[in-house]
């Protein structure tokens, strides 16, 4: 507890003064005095300009990132009771459903826009001469005239016009370095603060239509700046020293590429093009680099630095091909595939993971609930994928009907949120629509579980669920373990209400059985594991420490005994890009030996779990395939044992839709969790009943992702 306090206090209070940078960064005080001082007393024979900027801006985010990785490593044992959050719905609207917290966030980040704005646009108007700005960092080329009347030789308009893109610059820098921390996958950052990484890639999509808006106009600006003052050489600029102008446009054009095929419509039904214009992002950030130096950039280098690691990491996992060991084909048209999984494998219902498979579509990753509960299934790792989408009915093509006994499939992850906050509540109400109704299978697995190890129990579960035709209730199996099959759910207070949209009654091809397929593992095959180990916080805040810490081993040898002497000792200056390229190629080489290391190490210390459980070819009790044979059918009809207890309290309503608001309304609790699952419209539906409740006993959260 002592710890845990400590480390909640040090990091509030790091959070306090990095927001408190912010807010001082447009002005005066902070530009003209704080950090020249700082520069002052930064040895720059050892990190350059560099130096001060990175114990600014890089430095705080990181050591909050390695405490957060030591608080979520010190309380995984105990995360459950302690970290559990739920999202209360207070706002619908263009901004989607979010909770005060999030509104919260959104206004203070929305208020810092406008307040640099209105603080840059007062610092452009005041008399600061062009020697006082060159010190915000000198690559920065802010263009400040010498006498606060204007430039000379341009008229009025010219000047408003050259102050304005240069404003917007400023301010889409602001939304760029925070664009990174929703997309990091394992972050502890985000942890720290209540979030996962899939509800979280609204606020990337978000920051990314600000940032390319903000960007585009700058440019804008500055070409219409340069026709009008016959500078138009000055897109072909390339300083040495300074801003280089070219790289910026480089930039820009690759920025412009991402933010067109990102927009739903065109991601959607061209996703392979979405997939690889969005590589691009690799090429923004160097020319972006290029275009306004390093020690800027150090500015946006925390988000970067962090989402770094994590893609290297995901690659990382990405080149181990997973053992499929089974799939199960539901009448549906749903497939179940079942992984073999390391046992040291833990993860919390809710939980997504990435999936490849390369005989479907090379580069496509689609990422998918996993139904099946490490605790019940300590050698098993499922997820069931509906055949909705081009990729998902290809995929289930290939499993149904080809003569294969082995599949590639490559995964990253899984993912999930840090609790089981759904245990607290007395009441626990989930809505489901369609495919919406797997992040629940692994919710009532859990519950299934915690019943039989604990005492106290959720007093009520309500399970709503929507499908379309009858043939989609094969579904409900799943929510009974196979490995816990024989217990049923009758000692689990649950009742589902299961609504049929577009039938009237029940169609044969709802009675028809599942079948499964086995799969022969592969010689490289592996089970999933965690990409660190089940120790893995304890190694990314090694990972991040350690590599920072090379890195500015890396930069202050080089600065200190090759770029100080030329840039002090002769009278050209060391070239900007050069150095730029540099101190990337060092946070690369850097991130890369680390994490490299830490894998290799995990690797060879699971070496032999691996190895045993990739010699074990002995099927489970759900896959065990019949002799001589390659399909089988299983007797697991809604009505056959063990599913009676499934059967008894479930109760089918045909051509109608739910009355969500009488549901939800009549149950009892204190606290009443609201989960939901399924399309925009169900989703607003839910999260506009929980708003509007009175007493206040309704605690809504969304589980969907997406894209």
């Amino acid at each position: 507890m002592g710890i845990h306090l400590a480390i909640k206090l040090l990091t509030i209070v790091i959070f306090l003064g990095y927001g408190m940078i912010w807010i001082l960064m447009p002005t005066k005080v902070f530009w003209l005095h704080w950090l020249p001082e700082i520069h002052a007393k930064v040895d720059t024979t050892c990190f350059g300009l560099e130096g001060a900027n990175i114990l600014i801006y890089t430095f705080p985010v990181l050591f909050v990132a390695v405490l957060g990785c030591l608080y979520l490593h010190l309380g995984k044992n105990d995360v459950d009771q302690k970290d559990g959050r739920l999202k209360l719905a207070l706002v619908k609207g263009p901004l989607g459903i979010v909770s005060w917290t999030e509104l919260a966030f959104f206004s203070m980040f929305i208020g810092l826009l406008f307040w640099s704005f209105s603080a840059y646009l007062h610092g452009m108007t005041a008399n600061i001469t062009r020697k006082s700005a060159a010190q915000m960092g000198e690559e920065v080329d802010l263009k400040f005239n010498l006498n606060g009347t204007g430039m000379i030789g341009f008229g009025r308009w010219e000047v408003k016009l050259d102050s304005a893109g240069l404003l917007l610059g400023l301010l889409g820098n602001i939304c760029l370095a925070f664009l990174f921390f929703p997309v990091t996958r394992g972050s502890s950052i985000l942890r720290l603060v209540g979030l996962t990484s899939e509800s979280s890639i609204k606020y990337h999509i978000w920051l990314g239509h600000i940032t390319m808006i903000l960007f585009t106009a700058h440019g804008l600006c500055y070409i219409i700046f340069w026709i009008g003052t016959h500078q138009i050489s000055e897109m072909l600029k390339w300083a040495k020293v300074g801003i280089s102008n070219l790289a910026g446009e480089v930039a820009l054009l690759s920025g412009l590429a991402m933010w067109i095929t990102s927009f739903p419509s065109l991601r959607r039904s061209i996703f392979e093009l979405f997939f690889y214009t969005h590589h691009l992002y690799i090429l923004f950030i160097i020319f972006f680099i290029f275009h306004v130096g390093f020690s800027y950039f150090c500015i946006t280098l925390p988000g970067f630095y962090l989402f770094l690691i994590d893609r290297y990491l995901r690659f990382l996992q990405s080149q181990q091909k997973v053992r499929l060991v089974s799939a199960r084909i539901f009448p549906c048209q749903s497939v179940e595939l079942n992984f073999s999984k390391s046992p040291g494998l833990s993860y919390t219902p809710t939980s997504i993971m990435f999936i490849n498979m390369p005989c479907v579509s090379k580069i496509q990753w689609h990422p998918f609930t996993v139904t099946s509960n490490s605790s019940t299934d300590p050698a098993k790792l499922s997820v069931v994928i509906k055949s909705e989408g081009s990729w998902s009915q290809k995929l289930f093509h290939k499993i149904s009907s080809s003569s294969l006994d082995h599949h590639e499939v490559s995964i990253e992850g899984p993912y999930g949120p840090a609790s089981t906050h759904f245990l607290r509540h007395d009441t626990l109400v989930m809505v489901s629509g369609g495919s919406g109704i797997t992040p629940f299978i692994s919710i009532i697995r859990e519950l299934l579980f915690t019943k039989s190890i604990r005492s106290c129990m959720t007093k009520q579960v309500l399970l709503i669920t929507a499908f379309k035709k009858s043939v989609d209730l094969t579904l409900l199996e799943l929510l009974i373990p196979v490995s816990r099959a024989t217990y049923g759910i009758s000692g689990l207070p649950i009742r589902i209400e299961a609504y049929v949209t577009r039938e009237t009654e029940a169609i044969s091809d709802y009675q028809k059985p599942c079948r499964t397929i086995q799969f022969k593992p592969g010689a490289m095959d592996v089970p999933v594991s965690a990409i660190l180990g089940s120790n893995s916080w304890f190694w990314l805040g090694t990972i991040i420490s350690s590599s920072f810490v090379i890195f500015l081993l890396l930069i202050g040898s080089i600065t200190q005994y090759y770029i100080y002497p030329i840039d002090h000792n002769s009278d050209k200056r060391f070239p900007h890009t050069l150095r730029s390229a540099m101190n990337m190629l060092f946070v690369c080489v850097s991130i890369a030996m680390t994490a490299t290391a830490a894998f290799l190490w995990k690797k060879i210390h699971n070496a032999k779990e691996m190895k045993q459980i990739q010699d074990l070819d002995m099927p489970t009790p759900m896959t065990s395939p019949q002799p001589d044979s390659q399909f089988y059918n299983e007797d697991t009809e809604l009505g056959s044992l063990p599913h009676q207890s499934l059967v008894q309290n479930t109760k089918v309503h045909y051509g109608e839709r739910p009355n969500l608001k009488k549901l939800i309304r009549e149950c009892d609790g204190s606290s009443i969790g609201v989960l939901v699952s399924g399309p925009k419209k169900m989703r607003q539906e839910v999260a506009a009943i929980c708003s509007s409740c009175e007493k206040g006993n309704l605690h809504f959260e969304s589980v969907s992702f997406t894209w």
